[in-house]
């Protein structure tokens, strides 16, 4: 992800996040040295975009969203796998990230990822109160 990328990837954020990130917060994360960020493209199009930082020996999935029209075309599988690919690139053993509980489809794309729940953070998500699912993949 670029500096160029943060309006589009802000506007993707908007349409998929109850509680959407600032481009303020796109910008200073792509200047974080232990954040990763990366933008899926169709042509000059940024349609999906994901991010994690690296914590010691652990990968945590900060963020990841497609834009709608372009859901269901493998996207977000693409964008989790290639943070998986960079954080054992990275010598992270292991990474983790919150879901939504009502988020089903993502639910199954992790788990078919190899990701276990491990538990649950109550009341997290700021817009509704909706708890997460943590979630861990274990021997990156």
């Amino acid at each position: 992800m670029a500096e160029e990328h943060v309006p589009a990837v802000a506007e993707i954020d908007r349409a998929s996040n109850g509680a959407p990130w600032s481009e303020a917060s796109f910008l200073r994360e792509i200047s974080n040295p232990q954040a990763h960020y990366f933008v899926s493209m169709d042509g000059s199009t940024v349609v999906g975009f994901a991010g994690f930082w690296t914590l010691v020996d652990e990968a945590h999935v900060t963020t990841i969203a497609v834009q709608p029209e372009a859901r269901g075309k493998g996207i977000g599988r693409a964008l989790m796998e290639r943070i998986l690919v960079d954080a054992a690139k990275l010598g992270m053993s292991c990474a983790t990230l919150e879901v939504r509980i009502s988020n089903e489809k993502a639910l199954k794309l992790y788990e078919s990822l190899g990701f276990v729940h491990s538990g649950v953070r109550k009341n997290y998500y700021p817009d509704n109160r909706e708890d997460a699912v943590i979630m861990w993949r274990y021997g990156l």
